[in-house]
């Protein structure tokens, strides 16, 4: 690919007290062809900041395009990433910029999987992530820490992503003002993008890369349990939020049900009194779920008359499956009906939480 090509991609560079393989890489790139350069020091000492001048100095006499943005403290790379794409976008249009080309800076990337990365996002506006092969010889931690987050982030977001935490990422233009708006300062706001992505049915490809461990990746930031426990945290913080709504439902509608038959349908017959309360107890309660579930859980985006109505086809649907399994379970097993709900309902509580993160509050780009 010519250079006229990959001046449409802008390098990211977040580094934290760099080392001379930043100032390498940087060279590296211009010899691939990169001319444009956005390094962000991310609160480094003062006896690494050297380290950013000789990268500019490397950038300047190939002609690059190169600025350096510098965080007073330590930010996170989250903040660090989050600072560059505010500067793109103010200062290129969508004509000018095709993406961006984000890098670790300790020599974990090679420039020509940059390349690659930056290659593919030039073909495809998609989410293109260089991902690392596990399979191979790499450190403990990294490799089934790895393996971990994929199973969770395929179980919960329907979606398989090899190498969840790479830091080797092109990211389309259209895509970057989205970046901008999440939360997450440090390691946890690259899963972030990735759940959103999904979210907002980005296209995600994978380029296979090397994998490189400098020096047993003793350079890197990450803290192993600080760091996992964020990252897990987000993983998990959707699927946690949508069954802390429905058992906050829960709690309002047997609340509701019991004042309701107890003061307003108190002098009905007991089968009217029992009607009236369920059904007004199950409005509200359902429309308080449908409420923190949009709003809270799945941030929704779409019309809410529109969500509304899947939401209620959904209950609907729910109710007649949970009907039909239960009684169907009853004639084969003949077992309990009361501990055959709970089975049915809890299989019937995770269906409904992928149903509705992927059908009744989904997202669109």
């Amino acid at each position: 690919m010519s250079g006229e090509m990959l001046k449409k991609i802008a390098v990211v560079i977040p580094s934290l007290d760099p080392d001379e393989n930043m100032p390498q890489l940087v060279k590296n790139l211009c010899g691939c062809g990169f001319s444009r350069f956005v390094l962000v020091d991310d609160g480094s000492k003062a006896e690494n900041r050297g380290y950013f001048e000789q990268a500019i100095q490397f950038a300047e006499e190939t002609g690059a395009d190169i600025r350096l943005l510098r965080h007073a403290v330590n930010q996170g790379k989250g903040r660090a990433l989050k600072t560059a794409f505010s500067c793109l976008l103010n200062e290129y249009k969508p004509e000018e910029i095709s993406g961006v080309v984000t890098v670790d800076a300790d020599g974990q990337h090679s420039p020509e999987d940059t390349k690659r990365v930056a290659e593919a996002l030039l073909e495809e506006e998609a989410l293109i992530l260089g991902t690392r092969n596990f399979s191979k010889d790499t450190p403990f931690k990294s490799r089934y820490g790895n393996h971990i987050t994929t199973a969770v982030f395929a179980l919960l977001y329907g979606k398989k992503i090899r190498d969840t935490q790479t830091g080797l990422r092109g990211i389309p233009y259209g895509f970057l003002a989205e970046c901008l708006r999440l939360e997450g300062e440090r390691f946890e706001y690259e899963i972030k993008m990735l759940i959103d992505a999904v979210r907002c049915k980005w296209q995600i490809k994978e380029v296979e890369i090397q994998t490189i461990y400098v020096d047993s990746n003793r350079a890197t930031h990450f803290h192993a349990v600080k760091d996992s426990l964020r990252i897990y945290r987000v993983l998990f913080g959707c699927f946690f939020g949508f069954a802390a709504s429905g058992i906050l439902s829960f709690l309002l509608d047997i609340g509701l049900f019991t004042l309701l038959t107890k003061t307003l349908f108190s002098s009905l017959p007991a089968n009217l009194c029992i009607l009236g309360g369920t059904v007004l107890a199950r409005i509200c309660s359902s429309l308080f779920n449908f409420s923190m579930n949009r709003s809270l859980v799945f941030k929704g985006k779409g019309k809410t008359s529109g969500a509304l109505i899947r939401y209620y086809i959904l209950c609907v649907c729910q109710m007649l499956c949970s009907w039909a399994l239960v009684s169907g379970l009853f004639q084969l097993l003949n077992w309990e009906p009361s501990g055959l709900k709970v089975f049915v309902d809890l299989v019937l509580f995770f269906a409904s939480y992928q149903i509705q993160r992927v059908w009744v509050f989904n997202k669109r780009k």
